[in-house]
């Protein structure tokens, strides 16, 4: 009996494993958890919430927004400081900054998060974890059903991994080569 158990437990094992295995790179409740961390951290920053902080919008495009505010900083989650960058994506198409700053809620489509985790996390692609937030900072999902955190899109054509791969500078971070372009 004791040798029948030890195999059914054994068997049982092997097939978490596969099925783990198999499971998408984000998506998971304990991507969703750490988001909801990660949320937190930021309005105890004022980046979110009914006391944020804003600043000039800027022009942006498919698929964050057509006016964005961007903003670097960093958090503590689970005891790891990393860097941390939210972007505020705003429209519809034809919005204008002047409409955004009189009112910015009414326009806000996602808050998109780019946070740098620990070494190992996911070091093919800088450690990065992705977030795209609705306004209420429920996670957003892709048209799979799939909660819009954690490793998003990795190994696919499109999605956060696949764009932001091409941005200049080897960290994956568009905004701060278009600043420092812009300062030289």
């Amino acid at each position: 009996m004791k040798k029948l158990l030890l195999g059914v437990a054994l068997i049982a094992g092997m097939g978490g494993a596969a099925i783990s295995q198999d499971m998408p790179p984000f998506g998971s409740e304990h991507d969703a958890a750490y988001a909801a961390s990660l949320w937190a951290a930021m309005g105890a920053q004022n980046l979110t919430g009914p006391n944020q902080i804003h600043v000039a919008p800027y022009e942006g495009t498919d698929p964050h927004g057509m006016m964005l505010e961007t903003f670097f900083s960093s958090a503590t989650i689970d005891g790891h400081t990393g860097d941390l960058i939210v972007k505020r994506n705003y429209g519809p198409v034809g919005v204008s900054a002047e409409e955004v700053m009189s009112n910015p809620e009414g326009h806000l489509g996602a808050v998109t998060v780019m946070f740098r985790r620990e070494a190992g996390y996911d070091a093919d692609n800088q450690n990065w974890f992705w977030a795209k937030f609705l306004p209420d900072g429920t996670l957003d999902k892709n048209p799979m059903g799939m909660m819009l955190a954690g490793m998003v899109a990795k190994g696919a054509d499109v999605g956060c991994i696949s764009c932001h791969v091409n941005a200049g500078g080897d960290d994956y971070v568009f905004t701060a080569d278009d600043t420092a372009a812009t300062m030289e």
